[in-house]
């Protein structure tokens, strides 16, 4: 076999090899931010290059607002216009809540093709990849608030707060929704294939969103239902939403979901790290 010694003497070979070496000071290792940064906007290529992943963005929305409102508007509070102004912070929320099932999804996809498998090799944050996936994530939620609203405003919603009881009733949704898609992304490290994901996570946010006062008035329940919806984090959650774009909200809805969200983090974050050591 050809080696260095076999073309040039011991002393020599000693002065060519480091020669060969990159004299170059190795790059200082990437920070925490910056890693999480770069998955963030791995995250966004994605939807750049598969842009066939926004159809759930684009028509989850459409679908859920225009079907309750025209479908049970009428029922349900005497014309579509009233209707609208209660049902749409309730869309709101659940369309984000529903999309950001996909960052558990996209974390799946990810671990079975091997991509997490190279992710580990680098000399990174290891939480970093996790993390950008779902910072990342965060411009669907933006772009399913954006359709959302303007579809509302289209047909009639008028938020009586003006635009920053609707900019504060966005930004509190966002964190919400970051803080469930810490879910998803535990039950991304347990199960097999992101089809499982998908269904497990819908069996959870159905029940979660319509056991809840986004579609009609917990006092048309069943007394055992209603106390579901009470302590129903959702409930709570379309409450401030619907405060907050109509000038209703108190200080104690919003702290309510603040808590809650900071509670999910506080639980399924620590998960989903230990998960994601342990497949290593």
């Amino acid at each position: 076999m050809t080696t260095i010694e076999t073309i040039a003497p011991r002393g020599a070979a000693n002065e060519i090899l480091p020669t060969a070496l990159s004299a170059e000071a190795r790059p200082a290792r990437p920070s925490r931010l910056s890693a999480s940064r770069t998955f963030g906007w791995r995250a966004l290529l994605k939807l750049k290059h598969v842009p066939e992943e926004l159809i759930d963005v684009i028509f989850i929305p459409v679908l859920f607002t225009l079907m309750f409102t025209y479908l049970f508007g009428g029922a349900l509070a005497g014309s579509t216009g009233d209707y609208l102004q209660s049902l749409l912070p309730g869309t709101l929320a659940m369309t984000l809540v529903l999309v950001s099932v996909y960052t558990g999804v996209g974390l799946n996809t990810d671990i079975t093709q091997g991509v997490f498998d190279r992710f580990r090799s680098l000399p990174i944050w290891r939480p970093a990849a996790i993390v950008g996936a779902l910072i990342g994530d965060g411009a669907r939620n933006l772009l399913a608030a954006a359709i959302v609203l303007a579809l509302g405003l289209a047909i009639g919603f008028r938020p009586e707060n003006g635009a920053l009881g609707v900019l504060l009733a966005v930004a509190l949704l966002l964190v919400f929704s970051f803080s469930v898609a810490w879910i998803w992304t535990a039950l991304a490290l347990v199960l097999r294939t992101p089809s499982a994901v998908s269904n497990v996570s819908l069996l959870l946010v159905f029940p979660l969103t319509f056991a809840s006062n986004a579609f009609v008035r917990p006092e048309t329940m069943p007394d055992w239902l209603q106390a579901v919806v009470d302590v129903n984090p959702f409930s709570h959650l379309v409450t401030a939403e619907r405060g907050l774009m109509h000038g209703t909200a108190t200080a104690g809805d919003v702290a309510w979901v603040l808590m809650t969200s900071a509670a999910l983090v506080a639980v399924f974050a620590p998960l989903t790290m230990y998960l994601y050591r342990k497949r290593q």
